[in-house]
């Protein structure tokens, strides 16, 4: 009992861990996404890096979140010469998203891995479990994810700039992170309203991904509800049955 409760929270935690970990590798993964905010924030005119080439860079920082390469070194064209496009600050500090994007990879397969074994091997393989069971599950692990989500959604949105800076206090053990604006490309390709822009959006496909496991959880238990049995009626204790007296004929 002990190992299936386990089990059962492990499933709860997982859940949410598995949404939120999933989007976040999908946006890290966009070149789309890097595209649209080198155009939205001007990034060719800051950079003074064609904009063509600042796609290109953008596809091979995807490339490098997955390859086993060290370093991110990006070599561009600016006014007819080749140079790097980062410097070995932003260099040091790519090796360091790089470690923790890793992290966050192994996670979101670990979550996957876990919530399909749990599926299967719980709920359909072993039957020791109700898919009732599993839709209620569901909706536990979606409440906890709501909590998460509300408790740093109400810090981001009372403040990003301390939200922000308070992550990557927490996320990195050095202050590489701290990059001039006026000098530094990775910034300049990267300002802090486009990731508030992509935390936003992080925080809206999850949250239409939690609407959607919750309508499914939700339909499936009022359904199976109606189609439950009613409960026996309570039996009445049953008398014992008495033996008739025998009747004594007084003889006179």
């Amino acid at each position: 009992m002990i190992a299936r409760r386990l089990a059962t929270i492990l499933f709860i935690v997982m859940l949410p861990v598995l949404l939120v970990t999933s989007n976040i590798r999908y946006l890290l993964g966009d070149v789309a996404f890097y595209k649209y905010g080198f155009r939205e924030y001007d990034a060719e005119q800051v950079t003074e890096v064609p904009l063509y080439e600042l796609d290109r860079a953008a596809a091979e920082m995807v490339s490098y979140f997955e390859n086993d390469a060290n370093e991110l070194r990006i070599v561009v064209s600016e006014r007819d010469r080749e140079v790097a496009l980062f410097n070995q600050q932003e260099v040091t500090h790519m090796r360091d998203v790089k470690a923790l994007v890793q992290l966050m990879f192994r996670l979101n397969e670990v979550a996957l891995a876990y919530v399909m074994l749990y599926v299967a091997a719980v709920i359909l393989w072993a039957r020791e479990k109700p898919l009732r069971s599993l839709a209620f599950e569901s909706l536990m692990g979606i409440g906890v994810g709501i909590a998460v989500l509300v408790g740093v959604g109400v810090f981001a949105l009372t403040g990003f700039d301390a939200f922000w800076t308070k992550f990557h206090e927490i996320a990195f053990s050095n202050d590489l992170w701290l990059l001039d604006p006026d000098t530094d490309r990775l910034i300049q390709m990267f300002p802090e309203p486009f990731w508030q822009q992509a935390v936003y959006l992080l925080g809206a496909m999850t949250l239409v991904e939690v609407a959607a496991i919750t309508l499914v959880s939700l339909g499936y238990l009022v359904f199976t509800r109606r189609a439950l049995p009613p409960p026996p009626a309570p039996r009445r204790p049953e008398r014992p049955i008495r033996e008739p007296r025998e009747s004594t004929v007084i003889s006179q």
